[in-house]
């Protein structure tokens, strides 16, 4: 039953479904994710960490770097996703998928978290 709750908890937050929308376009790291959302590193961990804690994203390193994407590995927190970010379009995170645009050629670049 807690496992549920931390789900649910974690869905109910706008931040956490905007992030999630972002992690639909695919693995983004924590220092993008700050910039592409305006917000300090502190919030942003602070939100990641109730995601994961729910099973709902999941981080890899790379070196200094933590890159996050949606957990696959359970169809069930899988399935809720999908439902919910369907429900999002993307002119609702419109500035954020622009800032994250920039911030990818950036990083072609090798300008960042390389």
């Amino acid at each position: 039953m807690q496992e549920l709750i931390s789900v649910f908890k974690a869905l109910s937050d706008e931040t956490r479904l905007k992030m999630l929308k972002i992690f639909q376009k695919g693995e983004i790291c924590v220092c993008d994710l700050v910039s592409v959302m305006d917000m300090s590193q502190p919030k942003i961990s602070f939100h990641l960490n109730v995601l994961k804690e729910a099973g709902l994203i999941r981080d890899r390193r790379q070196g200094k770097w933590v890159h996050y994407s949606i957990n696959d590995s359970d169809i069930f927190r899988r399935f809720l996703v999908l439902t919910v970010t369907e429900k999002i379009t993307d002119e609702t995170i419109k500035v954020y998928l622009s800032r994250l645009i920039k911030l990818k050629d950036m990083k072609n670049k090798n300008k960042c978290c390389k």
